[in-house]
């Protein structure tokens, strides 16, 4: 069986904790590899090199940073299908999912290609007699990663990309279910010229996270994942006076007026919800129809939904793969058989479900639950998998009214013919980002992407100009410097006396 070791100061290095997890193949079932778990010494090594490669790659030029990212973006393009297959084997997604993931990594990698422009400061000439004052930005030192199982390729290249373009150095730790892609994320970037130590990739559990939430010379945490762990790692870093960006779970809903084009809410409900499994924070797992929208839109939904070849990701045919382990697709399919209990009309039931030839992967149907009431645990629970859940409302102002009561606060989305009424959502939502006839908005690099409430912990979002200003800290220098035309007797600087 392949052991997957940590990648530390530019080179593979073996695990000596003693301690493996198992990384699965969610179509077959089947453990194709273990992954080594670190120790807290373990993780003092990889900050260590980090700590080391700082010292020269947080004084390089701009020039040499961005070099180095030009040709990482390159042999990122030529391995797309590698980084993708990797995503595969190990997280269950068809392969044009995981090269879709690929490809909105990229877009922060290019991002951090044009730091330049990020990093530019400020000057204020004669705020006082022969007073100048500048602001610039410095690179904060050490920050760690710390990624979820659902986008191994993506989230990592929203963080790290960022973080050493503006001269910091990384320690990633990636989900301990599906590592692999982040070893090649680093390898192909030691391969471009990063130096030994400004990328490091160390595997873990929770024992390797919370060395680096406590290690003194980590000095800032970005983390995605479910809202109980974000307020964790906000909490215990915060408390070790690191900087945090940490983003959690969400439960993204969608309101689809009367007037909407029930053809297209039903084509964006079934593709928001559906795809990559449900298994995305920005999925779309509640459609809030008011009035007369409700009917037709829930037909169409599940007409639409009825079609989906769910298979092996490696399977050119499949639209919508595994989930990533057996547990999480039990628990996935415990709201759906406990929501006809709790009131909801279960118009599909994908539990149960199996694929020819590979009875032991992690199967689960496409689940469609109508007339969800907002008390039920499968509206209140991030679900994390595709199920789909149709509340009814009167009015667009009760439908708002619902969608602003939940804890979470990530994405949302109106279906709408009427400009003002999408006018009015996207000013009265209470969520971090709005789509308008969009179903998932996430912003592209130069924009950044984060939610509000129990969706964010911190004050940054991530990537865009939040995470340049979150990887870099303020410095405000005031000089003054005496006129030339004023050196001392003797010293002839070429300038006229003044006097």
């Amino acid at each position: 069986m392949k052991t997957l070791n940590h990648w530390i100061g530019g080179k593979t290095v073996e695990g000596t904790s003693g301690n493996y997890g198992p990384v699965t193949d969610p179509a077959t079932g089947a453990v194709t590899t273990r992954v080594a778990l670190a120790s807290a010494d373990e993780v003092d090594t990889a900050v260590a090199a980090a700590k080391a490669a700082y010292a020269t790659w947080g004084t390089s030029s701009l020039s040499a940073r961005t070099s180095v990212l030009f040709r990482y973006r390159a042999l990122l393009d030529a391995h797309r299908d590698q980084i993708a297959a990797l995503i595969t084997a190990e997280h269950g997604k068809v392969h044009s999912d995981a090269l879709g993931e690929v490809a909105r990594g990229l877009e922060i990698v290019e991002l951090a290609c044009g730091i330049t422009t990020q990093l530019k400061g400020e000057l204020s000439t004669e705020v006082s007699s022969r007073v100048d004052v500048a602001s610039i930005r410095r690179p904060v030192g050490v920050v760690a990663g710390i990624t979820p199982f659902n986008f191994p390729a993506m989230v990592p290249m929203w963080m790290f990309p960022l973080a050493v373009a503006c001269g910091n150095t990384f320690v990633l730790k990636p989900s301990e279910k599906d590592p692999s892609a982040a070893n090649l994320l680093a390898e192909l970037a030691a391969e471009a010229g990063l130096p030994d130590g400004v990328l490091n990739v160390v595997h873990g559990d929770k024992a390797a996270v919370d060395a680096l939430l406590a290690h003194p010379d980590v000095a800032a945490v970005s983390f995605v994942g479910s809202t109980p762990i974000a307020r964790h790692i906000h909490t215990t870093a915060s408390a070790n006076g690191k900087r945090v960006q940490a983003l959690g779970g969400a439960k993204n809903h969608m309101l689809v007026l009367p007037d909407a084009d029930l053809d297209a809410a039903a084509d964006a409900a079934v593709s928001a919800a559906y795809g990559s499994a449900g298994e995305r924070c920005m999925a779309i797992s509640a459609v809030v129809a008011v009035g007369s929208a409700g009917d037709g839109l829930v037909a169409r939904i599940k007409e639409r939904a009825e079609k989906i070849k769910i298979g092996p990701g490696t399977d050119p045919a499949s639209e919508m793969g595994p989930l990533i382990t057996a547990a999480h697709r039990d628990k996935v399919a415990s709201y759906v058989t406990g929501a006809a209990a709790q009131g909801a009309d279960v118009v599909l039931d994908g539990t149960g479900y199996t694929v020819d030839g590979f009875e032991d992967g992690h199967w689960i149907g496409i689940s469609l639950l109508d007339h969800v009431s907002t008390d039920s645990d499968a509206y209140r629970d991030e679900i994390f998998g595709p199920v789909l859940c149709v509340l009814r409302v009167g009015t667009y102002e009760e439908g708002v009214a619902l969608m602003n009561a939940s804890p979470f606060g990530n994405g949302t989305a109106i279906f709408t013919r009427d400009g003002g009424a999408a006018r009015r959502f996207q000013l009265e939502i209470e969520a971090g980002m709005v789509g308008v006839n969009v179903p998932i908005p996430v912003p592209v690099g130069y924009h950044s992407f984060g939610g509000w409430k129990d969706s964010l912990f911190g004050d940054h979002h991530i990537y865009g100009d939040d995470g340049v200003r979150f990887y870099t800290r303020g410095k405000v220098i005031t000089t003054r410097w005496p006129d030339p035309a004023d050196a001392p007797t003797g010293v002839d600087l070429g300038f006229p006396r003044n006097h």
